[in-house]
């Protein structure tokens, strides 16, 4: 498979351009649909945590253990609580800034703001992951892609997020697709970079595979979770379930 042997960076970029594509995609259902059911939208968001959380496990924080040596208790750790560290701290900060405005207003902005944020070490993570399996640091491509691919899934509701909410506040379609779909576009740079990173900086491997780790179970848990089973716990629980099975399977399997 062509994709396979190109170098890593590349490898990066495609899949983030895939995931952005998704966002896009999610963001331009505003030109379709009125609204979106709040069945299928929650039974997306929980399958999505259900990949993120078996990825973050699979795909980054036993890779990350591989590579540790002999402190790779506490590099797995400074490096996944960097990485939920971060999400917390945007999240706070968002919120301090939108503090006051109209609670519409202030809902869409919030919204699109941590949704873009959010989206900067999820690209990281990508990247990360096509960046070790270049460098044959313990990711496999199985789940290097599949990674990219329970990303993906879960920005397709994220372009939904962004775009409808500021449709109904009276945004053009166009616009509110444009908006949309821009949250997803710094996940290519952020990919990039991390794919870089850790090319370039080979040692540093173990810290960022967990830091992408602590990210996205830090976005899982402060987003897709609340989200999904706040409309249908049922369904969120039965998504999270199939969605972490998935994904730990192919990566058992395949990677």
């Amino acid at each position: 498979m062509a994709f396979l042997n190109m170098d890593g960076w590349l490898q990066a970029l495609i899949a983030t351009v895939f995931t952005w594509a998704m966002t896009a995609a999610g963001a331009a259902l505003v030109f379709f649909c009125k609204k979106v059911g709040k069945s299928a939208f929650c039974f997306m968001m929980s399958g999505a945590a259900g990949i993120m959380l078996a990825s973050a496990f699979f795909s980054l924080l036993l890779p990350a253990l591989e590579q540790g040596g002999d402190y790779s208790y506490i590099v797995l750790t400074a490096g996944f609580i960097a990485g939920g560290f971060l999400i917390i701290v945007t999240d706070l900060a968002i919120n301090a800034l939108n503090r006051g405005k109209d609670e519409k207003k202030r809902s869409c902005a919030v919204m699109c703001i941590a949704v873009t944020v959010h989206n900067i070490p999820e690209g990281l993570a990508v990247g990360v992951a096509f960046g070790a399996l270049s460098q044959a640091g313990g990711v496999g491509a199985v789940a290097a892609i599949m990674l990219a691919v329970g990303i993906g899934i879960q920005n397709f509701p994220e372009g939904m997020c962004v775009a409808f909410p500021l449709r109904a506040n009276g945004c053009s379609r166009f616009k509110s697709f444009l908006i949309g779909q821009f949250s997803g576009m710094v996940e290519i740079l952020a990919g990039v970079v991390g794919a870089v990173a850790v090319t370039v900086v080979s040692g540093i491997l173990p810290f960022a595979l967990a830091f992408s780790a602590g990210a996205m179970v830090a976005v899982v848990c402060s987003e897709l979770i609340p989200e999904s089973f706040a409309e249908d716990k049922l369904k969120a629980t039965i998504g999270v379930i199939l969605g972490f099975s998935l994904m730990m399977i192919l990566d058992i399997a395949f990677g």
